[in-house]
């Protein structure tokens, strides 16, 4: 990595100049380049997922309201699985990989050759505040970087224990924690980093887009949008019920990639809204707020949002509110229109708005009337929907007969497409999203064919023209 340049005429408060030029020293010296390290690394991650878990899961309930089977099944055991595959295929992923050379290469090799970019940035988000930081953190140490998380201050309790464990567990030499909000954050993308990975929503990362142009920086974005989930007639609506509650209601609506409204026939929608009370009723009892399998929304700013959109359609499930709490029961919503307030955000809670749709056809075309989300699903057992889905619906992941199911095979790349994000990380891809694939060629000194080199003749054009 190059040494950030001077930012003399640059006012910086915090300043954190010194710690990024630590971080860049300490990459130098090839440290973080040792496969053995980078193990170490990835099971001291899974060590503190093991050993600190009562401590993690009291500070997500403080934050989210999360209960301890949601906490390890959302956020500690991914991360600690995700950490275990990667120390697991960390020899196969650095080995060089041999290209076929050309014969006006000859005589020579060629090979991709993967290497580590430097530092990394990684901007945590809130509604999976050690998920959505440590998981990032992780593929950008794999790759052999060093690393600066910045955890989201809207989580301040998982933010705290965060900055704690970090120091205990990994090499504080390498991976260095910063707390704080706009002003800490802004002094941070003040400074030329060799990758930033950003999770969050739009208008944050426009500024961290533009933040990064300045250096030329290359950056992750994991945004969101409005998810679909069209349900057809065939489905199989018990499991489907079951499905779409799970996705939507689990960290109380709080998910990026969360079915965010259900597109449907008439018909249909009668026969599923039934089916998921039902399921609703089964996972969080009569009366979900006293629930222990229920969160909250993360603070009174986006539980008044939230709530807001209830305004847009017939609630025949849920709507019951309480500020004191930040409680939003499980809600479902019918007769919204396409131009209500619901349908013109992400949603980012507990609601579930029907928008009919008479046929395939016609979900696409109001899918299309969005930004491409996040993620896509549909429930079907006509595969021919299911291809003209998948072919005419572009999304960052897609789902067929589930939601969400996707985030558990590493070896998807997780990322988004337009306005829900660039990039992705998980498994290999997150390893090669923070690596450089370096490209190599190797020649040997003879023979050294003379028709590359003028003066240039008919003759060696000619034989040019042969081997090409």
């Amino acid at each position: 990595m190059s040494m950030p340049p001077s930012y003399d005429d640059v006012t910086l408060n915090p300043d954190y100049r010194e710690l990024l030029s630590g971080l860049a020293a300490v990459f130098d010296s090839g440290k973080t380049r040792d496969l053995t390290w980078r193990r170490n690394q990835m099971l001291a991650i899974e060590t503190m997922m093991a050993e600190r878990e009562a401590e993690i899961f009291a500070a997500l309930k403080s934050d989210l309201g999360k209960s301890a089977m949601e906490a390890f099944t959302t956020e500690t055991s991914y991360v600690s699985s995700d950490a275990a595959y990667n120390r697991k295929n960390l020899s196969r992923w650095t080995r060089i990989k041999r290209v076929r050379t050309p014969v006006i290469g000859q005589p020579g090799r060629s090979w991709i050759q993967p290497e580590p970019l430097g530092v990394v940035l990684v901007i945590g988000a809130w509604n999976y505040p050690l998920q959505l930081t440590l998981a990032g953190m992780s593929a950008a140490i794999a790759a052999g970087n060093c690393v600066i998380i910045k955890p989201s201050e809207l989580a301040p309790a998982t933010s705290a224990m965060i900055a704690k464990l970090i120091p205990e567990y990994l090499d504080p030499d390498c991976v260095k924690v910063v707390e704080g909000a706009v002003p800490e954050t802004t002094a941070l993308l003040n400074l030329k980093f060799d990758h930033i990975l950003y999770t969050g929503g739009g208008n944050v990362a426009r500024i961290v887009m533009n933040a990064a142009a300045k250096h030329l920086t290359p950056v992750t974005l994991e945004l969101g949008g409005k998810s679909p989930c069209v349900v057809m007639p065939d489905a199989n609506l018990e499991a489907t019920a079951k499905r779409i509650a799970w996705g939507k209601f689990t960290n109380a609506g709080q998910t990026c990639i969360a079915p965010d409204y259900v597109l449907t026939d008439a018909d249909t929608e009668a026969l599923l809204i039934p089916l998921l009370a039902k399921n609703i009723e089964e996972m969080f009892g009569y009366d979900p707020q006293k629930s222990e399998s229920y969160g909250r929304m993360v603070n009174i700013g986006h539980f008044e949002r939230v709530s807001a959109l209830i305004e847009s359609g017939h609630a025949v499930i849920g709507g019951q509110l309480d500020a004191s709490e930040k409680y939003i029961a499980p809600t479902v919503l019918t007769d919204v229109s396409l131009s209500s307030p619901i349908m013109q955000e992400e949603i980012f809670g507990p609601v579930l708005p029907f928008v009919r749709a008479n046929n395939l056809e016609g979900a696409i075309d109001i899918i299309r009337r969005h930004e491409k989300p996040l993620s896509a699903y549909i429930f079907t057992n006509d595969k021919g929907a299911e291809k003209k889905f998948l072919e005419q619906v572009s999304s960052g992941s897609a789902c067929v007969n589930d939601v969400m199911m996707f985030m558990a095979v590493h070896d998807l790349p997780f990322g988004g497409v337009g306005s829900s994000g660039m990039g992705a990380y998980s498994g290999r891809s997150g390893f090669e999203t923070f690596s450089h694939m370096k490209s190599v060629m190797k020649r040997r000194w003879w023979p050294d064919l003379a028709v590359r080199y003028a003066p240039y003749t008919e003759k060696k054009f000619k034989f040019l023209r042969r081997i090409r």
